[in-house]
C-alpha cells in the first residue's frame, strides 16, 4: 500500500470516526432532551435544531469517503460475474469515474451553497436567539469532494490492474 492510500485510508477512517462521534453525541443529547422533558418539565432548547441542523448533516456526508473506501455503497452485479476480466475491469473503472464526477458535481453545487450560507451568516431562530448553521453547509462539499478523490482513486488503481 503506498503513500496515497495510506492517506486516504487514515482521511476516510477519522471522517468515519467524527460521524460516529456525531451519532454518539445524537444520541446523548436527544436522551437528554427526553428525560429533561420527562421528568422535570424542561425540555432543552433547540434539540430540534440542533439535531437537524448539524447531527444528521455531520452524520449523513462526512463518512461519504470512508463508504466508499469500503466499497459498502449499494452495487447491483447482473451481468459482472459472467464478463472476461478485461471487460470486468474496464466495467468496473467507468463505474468509478462516472461516481467520481457525480459526487464532484455534487460537491461544486454544494460548494455553492456554502458559500451563500456563509455570506449571509445563516442561522435559525431558537427563543430569540441566533443559532448560527452556516457552519454546516461546509460538511456536503466535503463529504463529496472526498468521495470524488476516493473513486478516481479506485478507477486509477483499477485500470492500472492494481485494484
Amino acid at each position: 500500500m503506498d503513500t496515497l492510500d495510506r492517506l486516504a485510508d487514515r482521511i476516510s477512517q477519522t471522517l468515519a470516526l467524527i460521524g460516529a462521534l456525531g451519532l454518539l453525541a445524537l444520541l446523548l443529547h436527544v436522551s437528554a432532551e427526553v428525560v429533561a422533558r420527562n421528568l422535570l418539565g424542561r425540555p432543552i432548547p433547540a434539540t430540534n435544531q440542533i439535531v437537524s441542523h448539524y447531527y444528521m448533516v455531520l452524520i449523513a456526508f462526512l463518512p461519504l469517503a470512508w463508504v466508499e473506501r469500503s466499497r459498502a455503497m449499494i452495487s447491483v452485479e447482473l451481468i459482472e460475474s459472467f464478463l472476461p476480466a478485461p471487460v470486468k475491469r474496464g466495467s468496473d473503472v467507468l463505474v468509478a469515474l462516472i461516481a467520481c464526477a457525480i459526487y464532484a458535481a455534487i460537491a461544486w453545487v454544494t460548494w455553492g451553497d456554502f458559500t451563500k450560507k456563509y455570506a449571509v451568516g445563516s442561522f435559525v431562530d431558537v427563543l430569540g436567539r441566533r443559532l448560527p448553521i452556516w457552519p454546516t453547509y461546509i460538511l456536503p462539499p466535503v463529504g463529496f469532494a472526498l468521495a470524488s478523490a476516493v473513486t478516481l482513486m479506485r478507477a486509477i488503481r483499477t485500470a492500472g490492474g492494481r485494484a
